[in-house]
């Protein structure tokens, strides 16, 4: 058992990757800073957006997560999730990652499945 308990907190290939580059851009950035270096500061900004980016796009490409509990089996942080290429419900970023995947994430209410009153049934 985790100290989380049974949520999976991120620990995939795409949460790592983007925190290891948000770390160096702000390391940089401050670095920056204590210096005086104006375009090191712009430097380091600009690495924390890329790895916002490159979060995003391992997100999109599998090696992301949805958010909340996943079985036991599935949380190595190297394991490429099937859900990506249909997207996961309630998911910012696969909704932004285009009208396809973001059909495919869109939450479903339970009462989309049942027929409508009137129509007579079977």
């Amino acid at each position: 058992m985790s100290a989380h308990g049974d949520v999976d907190l991120g620990h995939t290939v795409a949460g790592w990757t983007g925190t290891a580059l948000a770390v160096l851009g702000s390391a940089l950035a401050g670095l920056a800073v204590c210096r005086a270096w104006a375009p090191g500061v712009w430097l380091g900004l600009g690495l924390v957006g890329v790895a916002a980016l490159v979060t995003w796009l391992l997100h999109l490409a599998g090696w992301g997560k949805p958010g909340g509990p996943r079985p036991a089996a599935e949380r190595d942080w190297r394991r490429r999730d099937a859900a990506a290429r249909t997207g996961h419900g309630e998911c910012l970023g696969c909704r932004l990652g285009g009208p396809r995947r973001a059909a495919a994430a869109a939450p479903r209410s339970p009462s989309a499945a049942l027929p409508a009153a009137g129509d007579g049934g079977a």
